[in-house]
This record gives C-alpha cells, structure tokens and sequence, in this order.
C-alpha cells in the first residue's frame, strides 16, 4: 500500500515469515576456511531463531547518496551523513538539503563523510561529532574527527573544528573505520580500520600509529581520554584496544559496555567485547581466508595473549552499523544486538546471554545493503540502505502506527 506522508510518498511493504527450511538457508553454504574449528561452542553458526512475526517495511525516504551514518535527534529527528561529503536532517517526513559547514572530505572509494553522533544533552548543547576521511596531500588521508553545534534554524554546523587526525597519513582510499560512541564514561569511542596495508606489515599491531585500533578520546579536544591503558612510552595514548581490521559496527550494550563489529577477511567478520589494553588479534590471528583463497595472516586462529572474538561468521556479512534493542515494540528482542549486513543484505540479529551469542537470526532479508541500525523512540527500528539513491526504512511488527 501506499501512505502519503507530506511531499514523499511512504512505500510500506509486508514482509512475510519464512518457513525454518529458508532461514536455516544463511548456515546451509559451507565455510570458507573448512578447515578451521571454533575455539569453544557457540562461536560461529549460532542456532538458527524462528522467524515469529511479520515485519512492515515503510520507506521514509529514497532520496539519499550513499547513506552511511545517522545520530537520533531528542525531538525524533535523525542526522544522517552522505559518503560524498553531506549531512542531512531528516525531520516531519522532509530531508533537507545538505548542512553547511563541514570541512572537505576524500571520498574515493570506501572514504567519505562517515559517521555521525551527538551529544546526550544535544538539547541544550546542540553539539554534534563526525568522523571523515581527512585528504591529507600528495594522495594521502586518514580518518579524521570533527565537531560542531547544529544551528538553530539547523542549516549549518556552527564552530566546526577537527579534533583528532589519525596518524599516520596513508595514500589509500580503504578501510577508514569508523564508528563514533559516546560511552558511559563520558569520552568519545573511535573505531578505525588498519587502511588495507598488506598483513606482512601488522600496523594494527604497532602501538605507535593510530591504524587498526579503537581509540577513546575527550569528545571535546580530541586528546588522549583520562586512564587510557598504553598511555606512556611509544604508544599513541589515544589506544583504548588493538589489533583490529576493519570496524564499522559498535555500540553499547544494557550495561554500558562496548561491543564492536569488525570487517574481516574471507570468511573472518568478528563480534567483540572490548577490554581496555587488549589485542584482538589482526593480522597475527584471523578466521577465514584472505580473497585469493591463502591463509589469512600468519594463518592461525589462536595466540597466546591475543583475544578470541565472542562470535565470527564464515561465510561473512560484511557487517555495518549496531544497535542493542531494548525498545517496546519488539520486547522478545530486548537486550539483542541489531547488526547491519552489506553482504548478507539483510539485518541481523542477534540472542546475546552474557557474553555468548546463543541464537541468530535474518531479519528483513533482500532489503538490501544495511549500512547503519538506529532505535526509533517508539521501538520501530530504522536502517539506512547504502546505494545511489540511498533508503531510509523503518521496520515496525504489524499493527504498529505509521510515522
């Protein structure tokens, strides 16, 4: 059917259960790296979780660029950043045109105006951050944050300045990362991405750069947070974790703790739960394959003093964007995490009981490539497909009120 809201028309769609013999079909393909074995049970290829209900799908808006980010407004507005280099308001059923005020960014290839958060009391304070890939010169970038106050009439990004640029600068249009989360401790989570140099060189490994690492930073200068682990020596005292690949998800769980969800190789994505000061492995330890079917790294999946992932998937989804649920109208999810699929095109979910994937689960499959999850005030949840034209979708059970 189709509901006309303002001057764009809402596209709703059912979609409807699936039998269990097509959602076990996302377990049914074989691993890539059939030779490899979890670590412990439950690691990978969790139970598959009925499909219980039916969805509605209502497309908000099929008007965006490259969608990649987007930040919750108090008033149930969202901030949504544009790879190309845009920010727009999306507010009362209208997208604006983009924000000013934003510094030039690199988009080639995977760069380009990622992520975008703001601040718990955005109310009063109006204060947004976002993170970029910042053209540095002669071919080189990095991934760059910025900050700034939306303005009143919400048409520029008032007292814009960049806060922390990723060292070193790298001639490489890949693997920029990056999530941004305010954490309960009050400073700025940046997650980064080792920029694809080649794993004979473990810069993810290397604690004088910035590459490969989650980094947690005082959201108002951009410096070293108070307490980070490897502050002294050689180690850039911005490092909160190290030896990552490419994290494009993370969010903060019921408890206030971080999880994180990294691009791997072939077969190798990987949830996290981080432990301030801990390695987590790349390129020394990976699941999976490297894309021309060799050993990825130095081709093991364990080392001493190197962490485990909570959960990997083999075959992979590419995984961008997180949210935890802990919505109304969805209550048998509370406590899931809700987790973008590129590749699996598709969002998944899934069952964590402490620190253990239990059940997973394929929700509103062929909707696309999900670049990022974010929880309507209601409980509806809203994802942002990455494409040209770009869709903003919420995903409501049936009976829910259209917005």
């Amino acid at each position: 059917m189709i509901l006309h809201r303002g001057p764009f028309a809402i596209l709703a769609a059912l979609v409807l259960a699936m039998p269990s013999a097509a959602l076990a079909d996302f377990n049914a393909d074989p691993p890539n790296a059939i030779d490899q074995s979890p670590a412990f049970a439950g690691q990978t290829r969790a139970p598959v979780m009925p499909q219980a209900m039916r969805l509605i799908r209502t497309v908000l808006t099929e008007d965006l660029r490259h969608p990649w980010g987007m930040a919750l407004l108090p008033d149930g507005g969202l901030l949504i950043s544009e790879r190309p280099g845009q920010l727009r308001l999306y507010s009362d059923g209208r997208l604006s045109p983009p924000i000013k005020g934003l510094p030039e960014v690199d988009a080639r290839d995977q760069g380009g105006l990622l992520d975008v958060a703001v601040a718990p009391d955005f109310a009063e304070t109006r204060q947004v951050w976002f993170s970029f890939s910042e053209p540095r010169g002669n071919g080189e970038n990095g991934t760059a944050v910025g900050t700034g106050r939306l303005s009143q009439d919400e048409t520029a990004l008032e007292e814009m300045r960049v806060i922390f640029h990723q060292q070193p600068g790298v001639e490489s249009p890949l693997h920029f990362g990056s999530r941004l989360v305010l954490g309960s401790d009050g400073y700025l989570y940046v997650t980064t991405g080792e920029r694809a140099i080649p794993p004979e060189t473990p810069v993810a490994q290397d604690l004088t750069n910035h590459l490969g690492k989650v980094l947690r930073l005082d959201p108002a200068t951009g410096e070293a947070a108070l307490g980070n682990p490897l502050a002294g020596g050689d180690a850039q005292p911005e490092i909160w974790t190290y030896g990552h690949r490419n994290i494009q998800a993370a969010a903060l769980d019921g408890q206030g703790r971080l999880w994180t969800v990294e691009h791997g190789p072939m077969g190798g994505d990987e949830l996290n739960l981080l432990e301030p000061g801990r390695n987590y492995g790349w390129p020394v330890i990976s699941y999976g394959l490297n894309y021309d079917g060799t050993r990825a790294g130095q081709g093991q999946t364990r080392h001493e003093g190197m962490e485990q992932p909570v959960y990997y998937w083999d075959p992979v989804i590419a995984p961008s964007g997180m949210a935890f649920y802990e919505g109304a109208m969805f209550p048998e999810w509370r406590g899931d995490a809700l987790i973008g699929g590129l590749q699996a095109g598709a969002l998944v979910r899934l069952r964590i009981e402490g620190d253990r994937v239990t059940g997973e689960q394929r929700l509103a499959p062929d909707i696309g490539r999900v670049r990022d999850v974010e929880i309507a005030p209601d409980g509806a949840v809203l994802v942002l497909i990455d494409d040209d034209p770009g869709k903003l979708i919420r995903l409501t059970r049936r009976g829910a009120l259209p917005q």
